[in-house]
């Protein structure tokens, strides 16, 4: 099974999933990443602020942060391969990435309160 590596830009907590102003991408990231792990996909999220040595330890990130700065993040990295920069990833690619076929790889369509 892949490993799937997310470097994040600095955030409040581990998800980003707190404070008063939450990108509404980060709650769907995280459930996607709960997901993936559910399937056995071994998923490690480094964050800036929390663990900035994560980052300095990896060449290819710390070249990446070293030539493009912090607006690079987030990156995905999965077995080795950057997959993706500057942005999260959709539920699709991410697994597609670590070789998942389900009819679960489309989220569910959103209700509209009636």
């Amino acid at each position: 099974m892949s490993t799937l590596q997310i470097f994040d830009k600095a955030l409040c907590c581990s998800t980003g999933i707190c404070g008063p102003q939450v990108d509404p991408v980060l709650p769907q990231f995280a459930a996607d990443l709960d997901w993936l792990k559910s399937r056995g996909v071994a998923v490690e999220r480094f964050n800036l602020a929390q663990q900035p040595m994560a980052f300095a330890a990896n060449e290819v990130i710390r070249e990446l942060l070293a030539t493009e700065g912090p607006d690079v993040l987030p990156v995905t990295v999965v077995d080795g391969e950057i997959k993706s920069r500057s942005r999260y990833p959709s539920r699709r690619e991410l697994g597609t990435w670590a070789g998942i076929s389900s009819p679960l790889l489309t989220p569910l369509p959103m209700l509209s309160p009636e």
